[in-house]
């Protein structure tokens, strides 16, 4: 029920108050509205303030949206010089820019400082395991914690958790080639959070 409707009950219900035809039912219809009015202004309130994350590949993200972080990038470096310039370049509005430029991030940009989770599955062989955790610290992460499930069917569940450091290296490209590893099975991030102090 819109706003306008709420008002014009509560307007009907007041005019009858005021000319001496009140009860139960208009008082108690107009509590209920004056409810249903608080709670849709909580809800609008938590929709407003909802700032979740979504990760999500390269391949799925709007084009536009891949623009504003090129465009991010040029302004940066200095390759250009306004957002006007940077937005001509790319072939986007400035207002798409403005809109757009603190909602996204290239996902090894914003990792500074932040611990992962990373869950896959992996086949039960020799050695794999190890050669994962080798890849892990040549791209400079720590590792906080390792767990591995029992192997069922020659496969085992793994998550690990680790720190990305100000030395560490894209942790996409790492993804990227843990997923291509033989006995590696579908890589996924699946928590994020400011790193332990």
């Amino acid at each position: 029920m819109s706003l306008r409707l709420h008002c014009a009950k509560i307007l009907t219900v007041h005019t009858n108050v005021r000319e001496g035809r009140t009860n139960s039912l208009i008082e108690t219809a107009v509590e209920g509205l004056v409810r249903k009015m608080q709670q849709e202004a909580v809800q609008k309130e938590a929709v407003q303030q909802d700032t979740g994350y979504y990760v999500i590949r390269k391949q799925a993200v709007p084009d536009v949206l891949l623009k504003v972080v090129e465009a991010k990038k040029l302004l940066e470096s200095g390759k250009v010089k306004t957002v006007h310039e940077a937005a001509e370049r790319l072939g986007i509005s400035r207002s798409s820019f403005y809109k757009y430029k603190e909602d996204i991030y290239e996902f090894h940009d914003s990792l500074q400082g932040t611990t992962l989770t990373l869950t896959f599955q992996m086949n039960d062989e020799v050695g794999l395991l190890s050669y994962v955790l080798n890849l892990i610290a040549e791209f400079g992460a720590n590792i906080l914690t390792i767990h591995q499930s029992i192997p069922l069917n020659g496969v085992a569940s793994i998550s690990i958790t680790i720190q990305v450091l100000p030395t560490t290296r894209d942790i996409m490209e790492m993804i990227s080639l843990m997923e291509k590893t033989d006995g590696v099975h579908k890589v996924h991030i699946t928590g994020r959070s400011a790193t332990l102090t």
